[in-house]
């Protein structure tokens, strides 16, 4: 099933950030949202999920228009949010906080230790002592709990040292060996060349170019649009 943005205009109280965007993920793939701070990534994500205001076009999941439902509905609907601030629980250990999200489908506790087996190895630690990789990975991990059909990244490298994005673009990977479509904003290129198999280049809340991700990594745009 593709996740589809028809001419999509949200933002935030009476302002919009997005300005008629329009995309698509389709079933299996990986789709990267690139741009500068502020180009409207994280609004886009907070979009597709339902956590801002639309004020025009529309949301789809496979055929079903989810633009009038609340984020929980959508959850429902098989979209899975993980947010940029790794929002964990700190008291609870990592297996706690995996059972508490988590609802019925193939994704299971075993499951994602043998995706995460760091996880299975500090299962019993508390979230809040684990460090930025590890809260990363916990945060994502407890998204699959809910049993998603897509998931949507935001940030998920921000902070990170780069053996930890490494460690992150495997999780990716895997994930889309195992067929979940993935829509991820994120600002580091080089993960995201590694790891998207299209992009969408955002300025000022509007697409400015897309295509697949190793053709626009040879365009000299994409780097003039992200300031590199």
């Amino acid at each position: 099933m593709s996740l589809v943005l028809e001419d999509l205009r949200a933002g935030y109280g009476d302002i919009p950030v997005l300005h008629g965007v329009s995309l698509e993920v389709r079933e299996g793939e990986v789709v990267a949202l690139l741009g500068r701070n502020g180009a409207g990534k994280t609004t886009l994500i907070k979009a597709a999920m339902g956590l801002v205001r639309t004020f025009s076009g529309r949301v789809r999941y496979g055929g079903v228009d989810l633009t009038p439902l609340p984020p929980f509905r959508r959850a429902l609907k098989g979209l899975g949010y993980v947010p940029d601030d790794r929002r964990i629980f700190p008291e609870l250990t990592v297996r706690e906080n995996l059972l508490v999200a988590a609802r019925p489908g193939p994704w299971n506790l075993e499951k994602v230790y043998d995706l995460l087996p760091r996880l299975r190895e500090i299962q019993h630690r508390r979230g809040g002592l684990l460090s930025g990789g590890e809260q990363q990975m916990l945060t994502i991990a407890r998204t699959l709990m809910t049993n998603p059909r897509l998931l949507l990244l935001d940030e998920p490298t921000e902070g990170l040292a780069p053996l930890l994005v490494e460690e992150i673009a495997h999780l990716v990977r895997s994930l889309k060996g195992e067929g979940m479509p993935i829509l991820l904003a994120e600002q580091n290129l080089r993960f995201t060349g590694a790891v998207a198999d299209r992009a969408y280049v955002l300025e000022t809340g509007e697409v400015r170019l897309e295509g697949r991700m190793a053709d626009l990594l040879e365009r000299e745009e994409v780097a003039a649009l992200l300031s590199l």
